[in-house]
């Protein structure tokens, strides 16, 4: 899996804050997939001053560190979310939020500035996006690779990269900034020969603004660039998904999880999604593990929270949701 790895400070809506914590997306994907029992390698770049136990600690999780490239700098990688409601997040003003719930504001957040919101560049690549150069041999091996969130250049050159190397399941979970009409046209060479895509609601609503307002016409044209599904990832309603080669669509809904944290919901749906396919070769029953592994996240706080999890709900809730769906 390729991404971005975050040190975490979370005030979520309920339940006990995380201070400099591991986060990020790279780690909500893997952690879904993991729930399934596959092995994950994670492909990304840090500082040299992101801690070194957090990369032991993952290895002593059996994954895969030998794409975590370290540069000789640092780079920023601190993330700081509140929620002020369950839907209310916000990424700015950690001052104030710390003084709201009456905690000491930790010193390592001095000088935090949030990332700002803008359209992507497509000559620009983020510091701590993957490089071609950075993928370890092995890491072509691999039955499924998923690309979390990143810019727009990076998954122009991930992609086929791995489709030339032999990976023969690709999934895509697209960067905000490139999700706008302008972009229309870059998707129709980035998604060619790509397994899924993966985008929000909100994500492919910004896209085609002003060209239609019909999520199934909007999956359907971006199946036609040449990815064989896409699935619009809902929220508390589910998932609709569309299958480009049969012309197929369902609806599944969320599971009836209580929700506590939201954060990295998504992110863990597309790591559980991979590990279905590869596990089934089937996308409904992928999606179904992608809703899984998400209504287990949600359930408390922390990329791994899902993993410590009953021995056997997953495949419970798995069961048990597969009678929900409804093809349309």
């Amino acid at each position: 899996m390729a991404g971005h790895l975050r040190r975490q400070f979370l005030l979520p809506p309920e339940g006990r804050p995380l201070i400099d914590v591991p986060g990020g997306t790279l780690l909500y994907a893997a952690a879904g997939a993991m729930l399934w029992d596959v092995t994950v390698g994670l492909l990304t770049r840090v500082g040299e001053d992101y801690p070194q136990e957090w990369l032991r600690r993952f290895q002593k999780m059996e994954m895969n560190t030998d794409g975590v490239v370290i540069l000789p700098e640092s780079i920023e990688t601190r993330s700081f979310m509140a929620y002020t409601a369950p839907n209310a997040l916000t990424r700015t003003n950690p001052v104030s939020h710390f003084a709201r719930l009456g905690m000491p504001f930790p010193k390592i957040l001095l000088g935090y500035q949030a990332p700002a919101d803008k359209q992507d560049s497509r000559i620009h690549q983020s510091p701590d996006s993957p490089r071609i150069a950075d993928i370890p041999d092995t890491y072509f091996d691999a039955k499924g690779v998923h690309l979390c969130p990143m810019d727009v250049n990076s998954h122009n050159q991930l992609a086929p990269t791995f489709r030339q190397g032999g990976v023969t399941t690709i999934t895509i979970d697209p960067g905000t900034g490139y999700m706008n009409g302008n972009f229309l046209d870059d998707l129709r060479s980035l998604l060619q020969g790509v397994t899924a895509f993966l985008p929000s609601e909100e994500q492919v609503r910004s896209l085609f603004w002003g060209r239609t307002n019909d999520l199934w016409e909007m999956a359907e044209t971006l199946a036609s660039f040449g990815c064989e599904y896409v699935v619009i990832k809902r929220g508390g309603r589910g998932q609709l998904l569309y299958d480009g080669t049969a012309s197929r669509r369902w609806e599944i809904p969320a599971y009836p999880s209580g929700m506590a944290d939201p954060t990295g919901a998504g992110d863990s749906f597309c790591g559980g999604f991979l590990a279905g396919l590869v596990e089934t070769f089937d996308p409904v029953q992928a999606a179904l593990h992608g809703n899984i592994a998400s209504s287990l996240t949600i359930e408390g706080s922390g990329a791994f929270f899902a993993l410590d999890s009953m021995p056997g709900l997953a495949r419970a809730r798995l069961n048990s949701l597969a009678e929900l769906v409804k093809e349309i």
